[in-house]
Parts: structure tokens; sequence; C-alpha cells
């Protein structure tokens, strides 16, 4: 049975460590495999460690099986003028993919959105390498929009390889998610 619950500034190490293997897991060959290898987990700490801090304007919810963390979303509520609230992480134990977890963790994004945010539609970037999560936004409503150069993590250039591309993948009504 999957449990959600709010995440709150004691989840940051966690979430960080599910970001962290997420990335180098899908990420290799877009970002450096020296930023991957490194200190990542700690870098990731440091950034949610603030979020999770200073949650004004955001959501983070997690999902716990039995409980342990298994994933979590964060959206960034009226980021965008024009496409909404910024869904800036998605991320699910490899263990546990492919279980409706994922979905799940975007649909309380989609209602999170709609009860909190000025406008109802949402947006988030993918990789272009990244086909797996691509099929899975596409199947769940999302509409690949715009295809933009991915911005480096930490505003390090340094920490991508060459110039990668991301999709950005919209809703224009977060009410309606999944409806596709």
């Amino acid at each position: 049975m999957v449990e959600f619950r709010p995440a709150d500034a004691g989840d940051a190490e966690q979430v960080a460590r599910l970001h962290a293997d997420s990335w180098r897991r899908h990420y290799r060959g877009a970002f450096a495999d020296a930023f991957l290898d490194g200190e990542l987990v700690a870098e990731r700490v440091g950034v949610w460690s603030k979020r999770l801090g200073d949650p004004e304007g955001t959501a983070t919810i997690v999902a716990e099986v039995d409980g342990e963390f298994v994933g979590f979303v964060h959206v960034m509520f009226d980021l965008d003028p024009v496409w909404g609230s910024l869904v800036d992480n998605l991320h699910v134990d490899h263990r546990q993919q492919r279980g409706g977890i994922g979905r799940q963790l975007l649909a309380r994004a989609a209602r999170a959105v709609v009860e909190q945010a000025r406008g109802d539609a949402m947006y988030l970037w993918v990789l272009e390498q990244n086909v797996a999560a691509q099929q899975f936004y596409i199947a769940v409503g999302a509409k690949h929009v715009e295809t933009a150069p991915v911005a480096p993590p930490g505003g390090d250039p340094a920490r991508l390889n060459g110039e990668p591309n991301g999709f950005r993948m919209a809703w224009p009504d977060a009410a309606s998610f999944g409806s596709a």
C-alpha cells in the first residue's frame, strides 16, 4: 500500500539520495560523469534542505511503501506566465517503477496546482534522451510543446556533456491530468 504525504525539512536527505540515484541512472551522457559520480548527494542535500526548509510557493509530496521512502514530486507554482506551474522533479525508486507511483505522484501535483496556483496549467522538462519518461508523460496527457537546451545544474556548464536538449511537456489544464 502506497502512502502519500507532504514532505518536510526532515525529508531532505532521503529526497536528495533518491534524486541523485535517479540522475545517475537516467542522466548519464547528458550530465558529466565527474558531476554524477562526485559529491552529487551532498550537493542535492544542500538543494533539498533549502527547498524543504522554505517551501513558499511550492509543494513536495513523498510516497512511502511500508514506511520506506520510494518517490517524490516537487512542483513550483506559477513559475511561467504561459505554461504555469513547473513540476521540477518527479522521481520514483527504480525498484518501484512501473507500479503506478509516478502517476499517483503526478496526479497529486496536478491537484496541488489546481488548489494552490493562480492558473491551472502545468509543465515539466524531460531530457531528450529519456525516451521512457517522455512516453510516460504522453500517456498521462502531456503534449511536447518545445525543445530547448538543458540548463546546467547549479548554473555550472562543466556539469553538462556538450549541449543536451530538453523537451517541455505541458498540460494546459492540470484539472484534466491523465485524461488522455
